[in-house]
This record gives C-alpha cells, structure tokens and sequence, in this order.
C-alpha cells in the first residue's frame, strides 16, 4: 500500500491547477523525498539530513493535468538558491534561439515586453540586444539584478493589476515558472481579468515542461516535489482555454520535452461587469456600516430600550459587524427556545427566550435577517408582545419596518389572505 493513496482505485477531491476540476485519481506516489533541484546541500550529512516531502501526485480525469495536492509552495526556498533550468547543450540552444526568432516576429519594432520569472536573463539580453530601441522588464524577486540598456530587471512579483496598467506590453512571457506554482490557472485568468478590465488583449508567451514522453515510456524521475504541476498537452491547452480569448499557436520543443503556446489573455463583457457589481457592493457596505453605527449610537443616546430579534446566523453576524457590544445592547431574545440560556458568538450577550419580552418589553426591535422579519411580526402579534418600533436594515441603513418602503412584507397567499387582512395582521403588533 502507497502512501498517501489508500488503496488503488480511490478517488479523490482535489483541484485541478490547470482546468480547476475537483475529480482526481491516483497516479504516483513516489513517498517523502528530499527537495531535487533547490536543496543542494554543502555536506554529506547535511544531505541525509534533507527534510523529505511528500510526492503523492494524482491525475485530473478532465484534462489529464498531473499534479501533486500536498504541495507547500512554502517548502520551497527559492529565496535561498537559484533554480537552474536545463542547460547549455546544443538541443537545448538551438530551441532557445528558434524561441527568440519566434517572439522577435511577433513583437514591434519598438516593443514593450515583460518576463515573469526571468531568471539569469538571458532570453530577455537576446530580445533587447535585438530590438535596442524597445524596452524590456523582468519580474523575479531571486533571478539576475544586473541589467544594461533598455534592459530592467526588478527584484519583485509581478502584479497584473499595478503592473499592467504601468507598462502595458506588447508581450509577456513565462518560461518554466507556471509548474511550480500552487495553481498556475488563477494566476493566468488574474493577468487575463486585469487585461481585459483595461480594455486590452493582451499577447502571451508561456512555455512550461511537457510530460507526454514521460507518460507514454513510464518514467518517473520527472515527478520530484519542486514541480507540483506537470503538463500534458491536454492540460496545458485546457489551462490557456480557460485565460485566453484565443490561443494563437502552440507546439514543441527540446524533443517534445516542452509545450509553449501564444495565447490572446482577456476577460468577456460579463466578467467586468460582474466585477463592476462587486466594487458597487463592496462601497455600499462600508457606507452602510458607517449609517449604521451612527443609527445605532443615536439609539443609545436616546436611551430607548433596544432588543435584537436572534442571536445566531446572520443575527450574531449583524451584532459583530455593526459593533452591538453587550454593555450599549445587552437584550437577545430568539425565537428558538433551544437557544435560550446560550450566548451570541463574538459578542457575548445572553440569548433569552422570546417570551422574556412579555414581562420586560422593548421600545425598539431589531431584526437583523430581513428576509424574516415578516414572520417574526406576526410571531410577535400572537404572543402578544407590544413593540413601538421594529427596525430592519435596507437601503444602508435602519428603517421602520412598519413605515417605510421595503420588500420584505408578507406577500397575500391568493384565496387564504387577502392584502388587507395581511396589512392588519403586521400592524397590529405596532404600538
């Protein structure tokens, strides 16, 4: 039996980092081994001391992606040591300088290109030694800091939302920087949000390891731990139809070893919009917690008797968010009497029963879950608790529940209840 796996045949729960699935099955479980590419040890001892990780990998049945779920991007100490990629044998040169031919076809006379991940900079050195009136930035918070000419190369992350917006380039390029990634598909459809939140269509370049031999010959050596995700062709093409507006070319290189694909990054109408929506919330709840707790310190002042109507769910979230601390607003009551004698989480007032507003009423009820607040009238009207006011928020603000406008009265149930006798029965609970 493997560790990590069970039995054979399991299936698993686990997200896909090239097309986001949720179904995966074993694959290779090659046990806990030491870091391969970045541990390099100064010592004997020092090596058979190496901390082991665990290199369970599993394989998305939609697109095929292999990749291992216990990855800890945090285990890996990129700070400390240089990832070496490849090497400088003639295969190897020779897809490097057909690569530089390709790009330098696609990119203007005078371009702006970036480079996630440049590393030593040498593909980026070709490009602006090419094209000396363009201008050239690199991203790598561990790779090369000496630059010349048009040639930059920052020591940071690249961030599509400020980064974008700076440079807008002609080209970006990542190369052998998408497998090492905890999830390399949210960081593509991110650069593609921001892209197509800027109006743009945005020209890519990524090229990542392909294990299409390795799968068909039944090696193993290619899974070690610092590559969580390991591409197919499949996967990869799966990967960049989910970023892109359009892929516009894909192929091979090193023997098949490498995939690359030019693909088109945006974002559909939708997305923005969606986007829009969420900005509008987003403001409109600040607003809305700054009014309230002005409503709410104004209620204090006044020095009416305040309840809440609920102390768990969306009641408890309500009194966290808006700061109903037990001192200014001690009185829960909730129409669950399993809840009484409990206490509201986060705040820790005492949640009593609903009928302890008989013998200790409130001038003002607050009922937090506004979608219940009819119910919760109607449920005060037969037990006969007399409230001057319930408060519920709409709009970002307080309202009176019985006064102002709102949608959440009771609706008439056609042939059971007409509209008026709904309107007297809400009201009656009004003092």
């Amino acid at each position: 039996m493997t560790e990590g796996f069970g039995f054979p045949g399991t299936v698993l729960e686990a997200t896909c980092p090239a097309c986001g699935h949720h179904v995966a099955v074993p694959f290779f479980d090659g046990g806990r081994q030491p870091l391969a590419t970045l541990g390099w040890p100064e010592s004997q001892s020092q090596a058979r001391e190496m901390k082991r990780l665990p290199t369970a990998f599993v394989r998305c049945v939609e697109c095929g992606h292999v990749f291992n779920p216990c990855f800890d991007y945090a285990e890996v100490p990129y700070t400390k040591k240089p990832n070496l990629m490849f090497n400088s044998g003639v295969s190897w040169s020779k897809f490097i300088a057909r690569t530089t031919n390709g790009i330098l076809r696609r990119i203007p006379p005078r371009p702006t290109v970036v480079e996630i991940g440049h590393g030593e900079a040498s593909l980026l050195t070709a490009l602006a030694c090419a094209r000396p009136m363009g201008r050239f930035v690199g991203f790598d918070p561990h790779g090369a800091t000496q630059a010349t000419g048009e040639l930059e190369l920052r020591s940071e992350l690249f961030d599509p939302e400020a980064h974008l917006e700076e440079l807008r380039p002609d080209l970006i390029i990542s190369r052998h920087v998408l497998e090492h990634l905890a999830n390399p598909l949210g960081f593509l459809q991110r650069i593609a949000f921001c892209a197509g939140r800027l109006g743009r269509e945005q020209l890519a370049y990524f090229e990542v390891p392909c294990i299409d031999r390795a799968l068909a010959h039944g090696r193993t050596v290619d899974f070690y731990y610092e590559h969580n995700s390991q591409f197919t062709t499949r996967s990869f093409r799966a990967m960049l139809s989910r970023c892109g507006l359009r892929t516009v070319e894909s192929g091979y290189g090193y023997g098949g070893e490498v995939i690359y694909g030019y693909v088109v990054l945006g974002t559909k109408a939708g997305g923005i919009a969606i986007a829009q929506g969420a900005k509008a919330f987003s403001t409109a709840a600040e607003f809305a917690r700054v009014r309230i707790r002005e409503q709410l310190d104004e209620l204090v002042a006044s020095g009416a008797r305040v309840a809440i109507w609920g102390g768990t769910g969306k009641s408890a979230a309500f009194i966290n968010h808006y700061g109903l601390d037990g001192g200014r607003f001690p009185i829960v009551v909730d129409s669950d009497a399993c809840k009484a004698g409990t206490f509201v989480p986060g705040m820790g007032q005492q949640i009593r029963s609903r009928d302890w507003l008989k013998s200790h009423p409130a001038e003002v009820i607050i009922v937090p879950p506004q979608w219940r607040a009819a119910d919760i009238v109607e449920e005060m009207r037969r037990h006969r608790i007399k409230v001057a006011r319930v408060l519920i928020e709409h709009g970002g603000k307080l309202i009176d529940y019985f006064t102002d406008q709102h949608p959440y009265r009771r609706r008439p149930i056609v042939g059971r209840l007409s509209r008026s006798t709904a309107s007297a029965a809400t009201q009656s609970a009004h003092i």
